[in-house]
């Protein structure tokens, strides 16, 4: 299956909306502050970015990097403006 390409603050909100939605995380009431995905070569799985350095992460290391790298297996990060559709995540627009 291709991957999906999405725009760094689009794979950053998603990643954030994934922690925000773990069990643990939602029963203790912790933010986690995500921070933004770096770009790198692709790795030998096909990854071409991940994520580092969370803010009040502790204890919820695992299960945060156990997010991360489901979305890294679904979504490249891409950096052409203009690219991504309206809702990143959805539909492209309708055409009108």
């Amino acid at each position: 299956m291709a991957k999906r390409e999405r725009a760094a603050r689009a794979l950053q909100d998603e990643v954030s909306r994934r922690i925000q939605h773990l069990d643990d995380i939602v029963e203790d009431g912790a933010k986690i502050r995500v921070p933004a995905p770096q770009a790198h070569a692709r790795d030998a799985r096909g990854r071409n970015w991940d994520m580092k350095t969370f803010a009040n992460a502790a204890g919820y290391e695992r299960s945060i990097r156990a997010v991360v790298d489901k979305a890294r297996d679904e979504f490249d990060l891409t950096e052409v403006p203009g690219q991504q559709s309206a809702d990143p995540f959805g539909t492209p627009p309708s055409l009108e």
